[in-house]
């Protein structure tokens, strides 16, 4: 097993309460596993993991300010005709371990949240009963990443969504970080993290570029 990504350093940081400075600066870290590159931004700072040059990057304006994170910025980062994933809020909560109370989940290979995260992620587990399904994998930097996602949306307002994350954190070993990336237009999904103790860290945006 190699070192891991220096990202990683930063989200659990993060996780612990710790942020890098709020100077408007953008940091330079080298592009992602997998062929995948990522802009992260936390309150008055960034983090940009990408191939190109530092003097690259910085020359198209970026800041910690939100610039890290604009439309004609990615762009740049992704190519013009590279993946970008939609931008997404950042959270972060603590396992519960103990007992696990979700049983894997056997014959989902086609459902969309799964077949997305094996686009994305390594070491994916997929667990769910009823209620819906979760995966559990290795993500951004190597985090480990929580996803769920109802069988029926219209129940997540009898609070399916959030006993379905508190089960979830029953697989993650007590006191372990996981991390969700959720859309802020996905208020639902949004409301049931943030009730189930996540807390939010910043926002980031993924991206598989392809440059000439």
């Amino acid at each position: 097993m190699g070192a891991p990504h220096p990202l990683l350093t930063y989200f659990l940081a993060a996780a612990d309460g710790r942020f890098p400075p709020v100077d408007g600066k953008v940091t330079v870290l080298p592009p992602l596993p997998g062929g995948l590159e990522c802009s992260v931004a936390f309150t008055g700072h960034a983090v940009v993991a990408t191939a190109l040059s530092e003097k690259d990057v910085h020359a198209q304006g970026p800041d910690g300010f939100g610039a890290s994170l604009a439309p004609d910025f990615l762009r740049h980062l992704a190519g013009p005709k590279g993946w970008i994933d939609v931008v997404d809020v950042t959270l972060t909560a603590r396992g519960t371990g103990g007992t696990p109370r979700l049983a894997e989940l056997t014959g989902a290979d086609d459902h969309p949240r799964v077949r997305h995260a094996r686009d994305v992620r390594t070491n994916v587990e997929v667990h769910g009963d009823e209620r819906g399904l979760i995966t559990l994998a290795d993500g951004v930097a190597g985090r480990r990443e929580l996803s769920i996602e109802l069988h029926d949306v219209r129940s997540g307002g009898r609070g399916h969504g959030r006993s379905l994350i508190a089960d979830a954190l029953s697989l993650v070993p007590d006191g372990d970080p996981v991390f969700a990336a959720v859309s802020p237009g996905n208020a639902r999904s949004l409301r049931a993290f943030l009730a189930s103790g996540f807390t939010p860290t910043g926002s980031e945006v993924l991206l598989r570029p392809e440059r000439g």
